[in-house]
């Protein structure tokens, strides 16, 4: 488990940043896109998959989330 910052960047795009591993990348999809329920699995640019418990969206935030899978990168 790591803690997440998640915030909107300027292009609108939720930035993803875990600070232990000094990683920045954008959410390319998530399970769950919707105000009232947002997150679930979501994957990253870089090819990443992580999980984040499903919660109203605000942003910015600090969440836990757990890497499911790791890209090829």
């Amino acid at each position: 488990m790591a803690k997440v910052m998640l915030r909107e960047s300027d292009e609108g795009k939720v930035l993803f940043y875990v600070a232990k591993k000094d990683m920045e990348e954008i959410i390319d999809s998530l399970e769950f896109d919707s105000d009232e329920k947002w997150g679930g699995e979501v994957s990253l640019t870089n090819g990443d998959v992580w999980f984040i418990e499903p919660d109203v969206k605000k942003l910015p935030n600090e969440v836990t989330a757990k890497i499911i899978t790791r890209g090829e990168s």
